[in-house]
């Protein structure tokens, strides 16, 4: 069965060329124009992936973003044509998995979608009997059901964030530096994309740390990276 992608965009020329390439690959895809039409569709069907561009009718796509995430974790890769790094850490932020700027390769597109799809994919799915937990200082991730609670309190993870957060805490004492946290959580070249990592460092603290300017979990090593203390 074909993965199913939302293409929420406007100009009808980028949106056609991306559902052309995209079905090439062998995907199901949709359209929408409307932001908000766009979010609906999004939250009562079910898709494997969105591709979202940030200026939109009816709803901009940082907004569409944050109520999405309230309650899925499905990929979202956010295009826009703005270059500033502002928008990208926003967008990073509020639980973007990917930020393409126009104008973009449609075909680097398909590889950014295969490559979100084939980990979420892998995450989500598990044989084995029962489920598989990490339990550190009142911290518990379920590895299986991808649910965090910190004391008992259960918090909500973009999948990145829960990506980041489980390899880190699997490999405790181990100092990683952004590239290679880059690389092993996005399966892509990190040059120019340091920031994503350093949000969704930011993002993970403020959900299981108690003072996030003395983290007891994901330490800061200056000049060279984070590692997770046990």
């Amino acid at each position: 069965m074909s993965s199913r992608i939302l293409i929420i965009e406007d100009e009808t020329s980028i949106a056609e060329l991306e559902k052309d390439y995209l079905e090439l690959s062998g995907f199901e895809v949709e359209l929408e124009e409307q932001g908000d039409v766009g979010l609906e569709r999004a939250l009562n069907e079910d898709f494997d992936l969105l591709i979202l561009d940030l200026m939109l009718p009816g709803m901009d796509g940082f907004e569409i973003c944050r109520r999405f995430r309230q309650v899925k974790n499905t990929p979202i890769i956010m295009i826009s044509a703005k270059k500033d790094d502002i928008d990208k850490i926003r967008g990073l932020g509020l639980g973007a998995d990917d930020y393409m700027t126009k104008p973009f390769s449609p075909s680097e597109m398909v590889a950014r979608v295969k490559a979100h799809l084939a980990r979420y994919e892998r995450l989500i799915g598990s044989g084995n009997p029962g489920n598989e937990i990490i339990e550190i200082r009142g911290l518990k991730i379920d590895k299986t059901a991808r649910r965090v609670w910190v004391n008992g309190e259960e918090k909500n993870f973009t999948t990145k964030e829960f990506d980041l957060l489980t390899f880190l805490a699997q490999n405790p004492n181990h100092v990683y530096t952004k590239e290679e946290l880059f690389r092993e959580i996005w399966d892509m070249d990190s040059i120019g994309d340091i920031a994503t990592v350093t949000v969704h460092i930011k993002k993970i603290r403020e959900k299981i740390e108690f003072n996030t300017a003395k983290p007891q979990y994901i330490e800061t090593i200056w000049g060279v990276g984070y590692r997770f203390k046990v």
